[in-house]
């Protein structure tokens, strides 16, 4: 069964907090956390999850990439843990997209996203990985990544008019697919 976390929503100051480092990967309290969380964005069908959105204030993300309605386009990505992260490089490159959030329900927004990004961070066994990631996997990481930084979609949007209800934005998507 699921540890049914409770998703802070916009506004909960929590959620503009610099989150702390974790600093033991291999105990038993924080690996059962990052089991629970693991279930629970995956019950909840999202991309990924980060830590400061269920309240607990250490730099850890769950990346869970699928296809799934709202993308439909996604890369299937066997779901990982992304614990202490650093975002080594970014690309000139930059490209916006529709990014979505669990804590700002309904709300779409059009961000400005690095196409590409070398990255370092500790898997859930406190392995220490560095790996390129681009495109929609890149946009994820950073979107995730925000979130230990107090910041979400919301701070990188250019305009107030590339931001939508959801509602909105499943109906020109399904416009564009017809």
């Amino acid at each position: 069964m699921t540890v049914e976390f409770e998703i802070l929503q916009l506004g909960h100051p929590q959620l503009r907090q610099p989150a702390k480092p974790v600093e033991a990967i291999l105990d038993p309290a924080f690996q059962r956390q990052l089991d629970d969380l693991f279930g629970f964005v995956m019950e909840k069908g999202g991309m990924g999850i980060a830590a400061p959105q269920v309240g607990i204030s250490q730099q850890f993300f769950i990346m869970s990439s699928h296809p799934n309605e709202r993308y439909p386009y996604a890369p299937d990505v066997e779901p990982f843990a992304v614990i202490n992260p650093t975002i080594l490089e970014v690309s000139d490159g930059q490209s916006k997209d529709w990014e979505g959030c669990l804590s700002l329900p309904g709300i779409r927004g059009l961000v400005p996203r690095a196409d590409e990004i070398a990255v370092r961070f500790y898997n859930r066994d406190g392995e220490l990985r560095e790996t390129r990631y681009q495109g929609f996997l890149a946009r994820v990481f950073q979107h995730e990544f925000d979130h230990l930084q107090g910041t979400v979609f919301l701070d990188r949007v250019e305009t107030t008019r590339e931001v939508m209800m959801e509602q909105e934005w499943r109906c020109r998507v399904a416009a564009q697919l017809s």
